[in-house]
């Protein structure tokens, strides 16, 4: 028996159980940087890319088997492959190879934009039509990404820079796609279906690029492959999924202000990077930005 889409129902809003879910989603995918630093150090950018999407992607087999959800419909697809290519396939890959320009606590700057970038394809995608003050705060916020990512330093650096750029551009497109689908189909659903759409490219691809030995890799490298792969993947969208639908997109989506500075306290505690002023200013000020965006979005 096929099980129906949790976006239907509507339980009471902002309950603690939703508050909880976005925020275990949100320190989910606060670690995904931090990880992928580690995991870049032991394999290929490519390869890894691969590898974390075919292993989430054998999970969600399993889930899909276990659970049953309803199956999406034909006209469900070109959105389905959007979600694959911006989720499983483009910020993966794109953050993976620019983490070996900057660091990780550098590129979380970057992920501060990630909220004004969805509702940039929403509008797009979704018919959404956010007020002009909405716009004036997502000009304001991007200026001041590109201004301190132009300022020079050892942090800097133009390729990672705009690698990073990219990845939020594809991640907000998959973000609000994804988001827009999920409307009938639910959340968890959604990624799943996106993720076993990918699965047969992405596992031989993962298979052809192994490397001729993993005699090098270490016990990080091993745990950060997992934890992209199964963690970032995959469990932060169940958690993050189903705290917006206990909660409402509009509440419990402000959690995702706390991203950056959780990822920069995951990076200073596990990675030993350094956390400079600059760094927090430029965040704390895109923060506000995305902050006011939000306000006006409707």
């Amino acid at each position: 028996m096929s099980t129906t889409a949790p976006s239907t129902v509507r339980p009471a809003p902002q309950s603690a159980v939703a508050w909880a879910n976005g925020f275990a989603g949100i320190a989910i995918f606060a670690g995904s940087l931090p990880a992928t630093k580690v995991a870049v150090a032991a394999f290929d950018p490519v390869f890894l890319t691969l590898a974390r999407a075919a292993i989430a992607g054998l999970v969600a087999v399993l889930l899909l088997a276990v659970l049953r959800p309803a199956r999406p419909a034909r006209a469900d697809l070109a959105s389905l492959v959007i979600v694959s290519l911006g989720v499983v396939v483009g910020f993966p890959l794109l953050t993976a190879l620019a983490l070996k320009h900057v660091t990780s606590a550098h590129a979380i700057v970057f992920i501060g934009l990630t909220p004004v970038a969805t509702a940039l394809f929403g509008a797009i995608r979704g018919g959404e039509r956010p007020r002009p003050a909405f716009w004036a705060f997502s000009v304001l916020g991007s200026a001041i990404v590109a201004a301190y990512a132009l300022r020079g330093g050892a942090e800097a650096s133009l390729i990672g820079d705009g690698l990073m750029l990219l990845a939020i551009l594809v991640i907000g497109l998959g973000y609000a796609e994804g988001g827009r689908l999920s409307r009938r189909l639910g959340g968890w659903q959604v990624i799943c279906w996106a993720l076993l759409l990918s699965l047969p490219a992405m596992l031989p691809a993962a298979l052809l690029t192994r490397p001729d030995t993993f005699d090098g890799v270490g016990l990080p490298g091993w745990l950060a492959l997992g934890y992209v792969g199964l963690f970032s993947m995959l469990i932060g969208f169940v958690f993050w999924y189903r705290g917006l639908a206990l909660g409402g997109i509009a509440a419990v989506g402000q959690l995702q202000l706390l991203q950056p500075f959780l990822g920069f306290a995951l990076a200073a505690l596990v990675l030993g990077e350094a956390v400079g002023w600059p760094l927090l200013a430029a965040t704390g000020a895109v923060v506000l930005c995305v902050a006011g965006a939000r306000r006006y979005a409707h």
